[in-house]
């Protein structure tokens, strides 16, 4: 698959460093951007320690437990889910979708 800005030999290497960054709210709605290539999260406040429910960019939805203040995700997600449908809500705030 090829990256969104990288040719060449490059396209074999991941990208690790954001070069842009939006507040997220959860929503049904899918993150700026993200028709694509899915954003990592970066979560600032969770009080003691959160729950966070994304869709990822597969498509799954996941759930994150257990995420205190100042957690980087290095995972690839298009969409900050309320919740998961069942029992899982997120409860984090201060999110940081980064590009």
């Amino acid at each position: 698959m090829a990256v969104d800005g990288l040719q060449g030999n490059e396209m074999a290497q991941p990208r690790v460093f954001a070069h842009d960054a939006i507040s997220v709210t959860p929503s049904a709605n899918a993150i700026a951007n993200t028709e694509r290539r899915g954003a990592c999260i970066y979560v600032g406040e969770s009080g003691t320690t959160g729950t966070l429910v994304v869709k990822m960019e597969s498509g799954n939805t996941a759930v994150f437990k257990g995420i205190v203040d100042g957690t980087f995700l290095p995972i690839l997600v298009t969409h900050v889910l309320v919740s998961d449908g069942g029992s899982n809500t997120t409860d984090v705030s201060d999110i940081l979708a980064l590009y």
